[in-house]
């Protein structure tokens, strides 16, 4: 799945050249830099490869969230709806900016129901943020509509989806912006890293400044800078941006390798007539990073991740369901607003609500799903040898829960 995988001369050439000049923040030092800007390349191949007219780089894909947000004018009492399958640092960011994550119900697609986003709409209702989780896509004309009916905002956490597409356009620059991850197990990576990306350069404005102090960058340095707004560190280093300038230009590599493999594990486990697989809205915009499976319900499910976990074989299959940094189940510390600093009592009030909440519809999704991650580094033989063993632990589980019924 990430391109750390497939590490080579190419990402070490671009931070050599970093090394060399020993500049190692992106702005500023111009003569000293020798005309190196691996941040500012690396922001330019980004609106290339993904077709958006803005990029704004930043040290990782929780604070390109944060910064998404704020530069979208989203903040106190505000809600931002988003699902109860993601990454903790969705609703972290949301939290980060005064706002309330409502969480609601997934569906089939592993991302949000159009439905229950229906039902979550309030007049504090600001944004809807879907996640496009494990590597495919939300149902965007459903929740563009919602969003063009009810006036509301679209970011796009595209953070486990690079690459990914919908209907010929790329996950992350559909709705009013959107974000990748380039942390270190990401598709491609930085080691460190995220993006916002947007078509709006008011947002991309907003962005720029936010990202580093508020400074407006119009200034012949940074002494002479404005600060029209207040702001935060969230700044990339030369060093992250010039590993990912050599990842982004093998990101069509990346992806036909897993498109291959998961294709080939797909096959292998289709053999098994009680396995299904997820819905994926637009199947040609996969960027499949997993191939995510489904079992008749949690008890085939739990024998089957057992027989795995016993025969050694449960390394790189997820299920999320017992997850703790995925799905709302787990998230006790949400739940309970167990926070370091101090929250208001309308974030504090929604949150301790969700543990009252009913998730029954994503529980019946979720306990029945396993995520396998699809490597970069199989060959076509490994690919063949590790299905074969998932296929035979299969049968094997099945085969001893019709026996024990």
């Amino acid at each position: 799945m990430p391109g750390f995988e497939l590490w080579s001369d190419a990402e070490r050439k671009e931070v050599n050249d970093v090394l060399e000049t020993g500049i190692l923040m992106r702005y500023g030092f111009d003569g000293a830099r020798k005309g190196m800007w691996k941040a500012k390349e690396l922001e330019a191949a980004l609106c290339s490869r993904f077709g958006s007219k803005y990029a704004q780089l930043l040290s990782s894909g929780t604070a390109a969230l944060t910064t998404a947000l704020a530069a979208l004018g989203v903040g106190a009492g505000d809600e931002v709806i988003m699902p109860a399958f993601t990454f903790v640092a969705s609703f972290e960011a949301v939290l980060s900016v005064g706002a309330i994550p409502v969480l609601v119900d997934i569906d089939e697609t592993l991302t949000l129901s159009p439905e229950a986003v229906r039902h979550a709409i309030t007049e504090r209702t600001k944004c809807i943020m879907p996640v496009h989780m494990c590597g495919s896509m939300a149902d965007l004309d459903a929740l563009q509509a919602i969003c063009k009916e009810h006036n509301l905002l679209l970011l796009e956490d595209a953070c486990q989806s690079i690459g990914g597409t919908y209907k010929g356009k790329s996950l992350g620059t559909i709705g009013d912006a959107g974000t990748f991850s380039f942390d270190f197990v990401k598709t491609m990576t930085c080691g460190e890293g995220g993006v916002v990306l947007t078509n709006n350069k008011e947002v991309y404005n907003n962005c720029d400044g936010y990202t580093d102090h508020g400074h407006d960058h119009k200034g012949v340095d940074r002494g002479a800078d404005l600060h029209p707004f207040l702001g935060y560190n969230y700044r990339i280093s030369e060093l992250h941006a010039a590993v990912g300038l050599a990842q982004v230009r093998r990101v069509d590599e990346f992806l036909a390798i897993q498109k291959r493999n998961h294709a080939a594990l797909k096959e292998i486990l289709s053999q098994v007539p009680e396995v299904s697989f997820r819905a994926v809205p637009d199947p040609e915009g996969d960027s499949c990073t997993f191939i995510s499976w489904f079992l008749p319900n949690e008890e085939l499910t739990r024998a089957v991740v057992n027989e795995f976990k016993a025969r050694g074989i449960l390394g790189g299959n997820f299920y999320w369901f017992d997850n703790n940094w995925h799905y709302i189940r787990k998230w006790d510390h949400l739940k309970s607003a167990t926070s370091l600093n101090r929250l208001h009592k309308d974030q504090v009030a929604a949150l301790e609500h969700l543990a009252l909440k009913d998730f029954s519809l994503s529980d019946a999704v979720m306990n029945r799903c396993i995520s396998t991650s699809i490597s970069l580094l199989w060959t076509e033989e490994q690919v063949k040898e590790k299905g074969i063993k998932m296929l035979e632990a299969l049968k094997d589980a099945l085969k001893k829960n019709l026996e024990k019924a």
